[in-house]
């Protein structure tokens, strides 16, 4: 089996992880998180979101948590941003890049953003034209790439087009988002084909949620796929409001030690990411999903 030598890991944990928990965490503790999760070797965190507080409240403290964080050399800082004002936010917090988010599903696309498909996808497009032209990278995701919670399956031509003329914005990654941790190996592997014959699968990252325990299968699809930028999240938090049972991402201990099993690359101490996770759990108030951070409680 060839797999890549070395792969990327997007670390969504402070954001992606965070967003959807009831309890609200301190900005001086999300800003602890993010620093060790830097100091476990890191070198692409996102950080936060700059999106309404009424509708993600756990996000208000934005500003405040990039102000506080360490800026560690060859670490890239990210922040969500929905449309030109969270730009406007992320531009003033000294970001690296910011990441835009439209969906695949219509339905989706109107309960996480309160727009069609169409409408997000200008909206993106006018982030990536405005931060691009003020010297901001940027990456997209595209929620419900593999199913919606409210339309069911997604055709794979959809995810292939919008997936294109996000890239053709300017966009320098597209994450094809399992949102609600529906995907199976078989149907990664001819995602990826469909994908890999319009756009460079370098350009591709896979984003997976571990609902139905395939995140890390579907992740070993993808690296036979030839896939190598992957989005995990420390100790397996994770949710999203709009998307009913999901659960969090494929927990970032669990990746790190299927990838050094397999000889993989990541650059990140597996100890690092479990001394993150032990320290946010408690301010979480309840216990992290990751099998490896439960197991390392146990030896």
């Amino acid at each position: 089996m060839t797999f890549p030598p070395r792969v990327s890991i997007v670390e969504v944990g402070p954001r992606d992880g965070l967003q959807n928990e009831a309890t609200r965490v301190p900005a001086a503790d999300k800003i602890a998180f993010v620093n060790r999760l830097a100091a476990a070797g890191h070198t692409r965190i996102e950080v936060t979101a700059f999106v309404s507080p009424k509708w993600v409240p756990q996000m208000a403290d934005a500003a405040e948590v990039c102000a506080g964080i360490e800026r560690r050399p060859g670490v890239r800082y990210s922040a969500l941003v929905p449309n030109l004002t969270g730009l406007t936010r992320a531009r003033a917090a000294n970001l690296d890049e910011v990441a835009v988010f439209p969906a695949a599903s219509e339905t989706f696309s109107q309960r996480n953003l309160n727009q069609s498909v169409g409408e997000a996808m200008a909206a993106a497009k006018a982030v990536c034209t405005e931060a691009l032209a003020a010297g901001l990278r940027v990456r997209a995701y595209l929620s419900t790439s593999f199913g919606c919670p409210f339309e069911g399956a997604v055709p794979p031509a959809r995810v292939v087009d919008l997936t294109g003329q996000l890239l053709d914005f300017g966009a320098y990654e597209v994450s094809v988002s399992d949102t609600i941790g529906i995907a199976h190996p078989r149907q990664v592997t001819a995602l990826l084909e469909q994908l890999g014959a319009r756009v460079p699968l370098g350009s591709i990252a896979l984003h997976c949620h571990d609902t139905r325990g395939t995140a890390l299968v579907n992740v070993y699809a993808a690296l036979e796929a030839g896939v190598s930028t992957f989005d995990a999240s420390a100790g397996g938090l994770g949710g999203c409001p709009y998307a009913p049972g999901a659960t969090g991402n494929v927990a970032t201990e669990d990746l790190v030690y299927m990838l050094d099993g397999l000889g993989v690359a990541t650059g990140i101490r597996l100890d690092g990411i479990i001394e993150a996770s032990r320290a946010i759990e408690p301010l979480v108030g309840h216990p992290l999903s990751s099998r490896m951070y439960r197991a390392s409680a146990c030896t």
